[in-house]
């Protein structure tokens, strides 16, 4: 098949790439960062170097694509994340309506059944509606728990103070994924095939916070690691101080709001689903290790 991946090298991109292409899959990666292009072609794809918010690329792009992966890029800088995000969606589904793409995956999160008070997420959430008024296209929505790779933010924090945390507690639940995970799944669908519209949850791992500073801790030598919960106002002064923009710092702190109440699991409990992934968090902690003393 003729295979469109949208994300250009990232976490969960690049292994779904390399995995179709062993399907022998004909796989092309969007980026839009040319210098990507020669690493996109040494892996065995074809490269199509573009932005993301440009509809006539996107459709020259999708046109004879036989499944198209799709995800929207962080965008640092987005004054309106919620509105940028939502706004590449509708850049996507135009230009899969244009170009009369029949097959969709669809990155999306868990927490996106909520309309609101998910910071990021609600933006996948208006894309999710967005794609669900598409007619004569099968859709497969993938919705991944909390990335582990989010904890490589909290290094500075344990170098400096010690301790990691966020504005959420030690004794409270988390669901994890490992975004190798999230891609042996996308491509397992892609080889089994799908058809109509539904929603898939992909989890790795569900520990306790406090578990998580143990299990971090002690691959990093520091035993006695805390999970300290800050409140909101000082999780968002973090952020800011670390770089982040107020409008990123603002979200961040409303989705960690959200792990706080429960609500952002409160559809994959309902459901009963046992996290499945490979990656547990005993596995990410040596990768964590590796990029915190490397």
């Amino acid at each position: 098949m003729k295979i469109i991946i949208t994300g250009s090298l990232g976490n969960i991109s690049k292994p779904l790439a390399t995995q179709l292409i062993a399907q022998g899959q004909e796989v092309t990666v969007v980026s839009s960062n040319p210098e990507k292009s020669a690493e996109i072609t040494k892996l065995g794809a074809q490269a199509a170097i573009g932005s993301v918010t440009d509809e006539s690329f996107l459709v020259n792009t999708f046109t004879g694509a036989d499944l198209i992966y799709l995800m929207v890029p962080t965008d640092f800088g987005a004054t309106d994340l919620r509105g940028y995000i939502k706004s590449v969606g509708q850049h996507y589904a135009n230009a899969v309506k244009a170009a009369g793409a029949k097959k969709v995956i669809l990155l999306s999160s868990i927490g996106a059944h909520l309309d609101s008070g998910t910071g990021p997420i609600a933006g996948l959430h208006d894309v999710e509606q967005i794609f669900g008024q598409l007619k004569e296209l099968d859709l497969l929505i993938l919705r991944p728990a909390f990335f582990y790779i989010n904890f490589y933010a909290n290094i500075g924090l344990i170098k400096n103070a010690g301790i990691i945390g966020s504005n959420y507690g030690a004794d409270q639940s988390i669901v994890l994924v490992h975004p190798a995970d999230i891609a042996a799944v996308a491509a397992s669908k892609v080889e089994e095939g799908f058809e109509g519209k539904s929603i898939l949850y992909i989890a790795s791992d569900k520990r306790k916070l406090s578990e998580v500073a143990l299990a971090l801790g002690a691959a990093i030598d520091k035993s006695d690691l805390p999970w300290v919960e800050f409140d909101d106002t000082q999780a968002y002064e973090g952020m800011v101080a670390a770089g982040l923009s107020e409008e990123m710092a603002r979200n961040y702190v409303e989705m960690g709001t959200a792990i706080r109440s429960k609500v952002l699991w409160e559809d994959f409990e309902a459901k009963g689903i046992v996290p499945a992934g490979k990656i547990k968090l005993k596995d990410f902690a040596t990768e964590f290790a590796a990029v915190y003393n490397g």
